[in-house]
C-alpha cells in the first residue's frame, strides 16, 4: 500500500510538468512565436518560453507569417494587442520609397541626411537632437522611432474597437513620431505618462501626448485623467489651457 501511495504522488508530480512542457510557445531568437501546431516549433531550439501565445505576442512576438492560430486560439487573438493591428511595420504613405521612419528622419534632421543608395530611400546618417535628452545623434542606426503615445497603450485605451484605418493613422502620424535614442525608447516601452517621463523636457512631452491623445479622442478613466492634469500643472506652469 504504501509503495503504491509513492507511485501515484510521483505521477500525480511529473504529469503537470509534462503538460506545460509539451505546450509551451517558444519565441524564437528571430522574436517569432511558435505554438505547437507551427511548422517550425520542433526546430526551433534556442527560444524564451511562454505559457500563453497571447503572453509571447504581448512580450513583442509576432506570428510566423502567413501563420493563422488554431481555432481555439484565433477567436481570443481577436481582442489581443499586436503591432500588425496597426498596420505596422512603417508604412510608406506616399509612394515614395520612404516609409514613416525615413520620413520622420529626413523631417527631424537639423542637417542634410545621407542615404544608403541613390534611391533615397534609406537614412543612414544626419543630425538629430534627441527630445528625450537634447543629446546630439548622428547615426540613424543609434535611432528608434518612438510612438509618443504608444501603440500597445492606445490598443488599451480604446484602439481595440478602432477601424484599422484609425490605428494606422495614429501608427504613422507624424505628429506622434520622434526621432529619439533607441535605449531610451526601449525603456519607455508601452508607458503611459504616470509611468514614465523623459529625462529633459518633459513639459514639451507631456503637452505632445496630450495633443495627440485630444486629436485621437482617446478618453481616460477620471483618476488617470486628475493625475496627468497634476503632472501637467507640475512641469508646465502657465499651461494650463491644455489640460485634458
Amino acid at each position: 500500500m504504501r509503495l503504491r501511495a509513492a507511485t501515484l504522488l510521483t505521477i500525480t508530480i511529473l504529469l503537470p510538468t509534462t503538460t506545460w512542457a509539451d505546450n509551451i510557445i517558444k519565441l524564437s531568437n528571430s522574436g517569432i512565436c511558435h505554438d505547437k501546431h507551427s511548422s517550425s516549433y520542433n526546430r526551433t531550439k534556442n527560444f524564451t518560453s511562454f505559457s500563453t501565445l497571447k503572453a509571447c505576442l504581448n512580450a513583442g512576438g509576432r506570428l510566423p507569417k502567413g501563420y493563422t492560430p488554431y481555432s481555439n486560439a484565433s477567436s481570443a487573438l481577436d481582442n489581443e494587442y499586436s503591432r500588425s493591428k496597426f498596420g505596422h511595420g512603417w508604412a510608406d504613405l506616399n509612394g515614395d520609397c520612404q516609409d514613416a521612419r525615413a520620413e520622420v528622419l529626413i523631417a527631424q534632421s537639423v542637417s542634410t541626411v545621407s542615404f544608403k543608395t541613390e534611391k533615397s530611400c534609406r537614412v543612414v546618417s544626419g543630425r538629430w537632437v534627441s527630445l528625450f535628452t537634447g543629446d546630439t545623434i548622428y547615426s540613424a542606426s543609434e535611432i528608434d522611432i518612438d510612438h509618443v503615445i504608444p501603440l500597445k497603450w492606445t490598443w488599451e485605451h480604446g484602439a481595440d474597437v478602432w477601424a484599422k484605418d484609425k490605428r494606422k493613422a495614429i501608427a504613422n502620424d507624424p505628429a506622434n513620431l520622434i526621432a529619439v535614442e533607441a535605449s531610451l525608447n526601449r525603456q519607455k516601452g508601452a508607458k503611459g505618462l504616470d509611468e514614465w517621463l523623459p529625462p529633459k523636457n518633459q513639459c514639451q512631452y507631456i503637452l505632445r501626448f496630450m495633443r495627440i491623445k485630444k486629436k485621437y479622442d482617446i478618453e481616460l478613466s477620471a483618476s488617470k485623467r486628475e493625475y496627468y492634469n497634476a503632472l501637467q500643472t507640475s512641469y508646465c506652469k502657465g499651461d494650463q489651457d491644455q489640460l485634458l
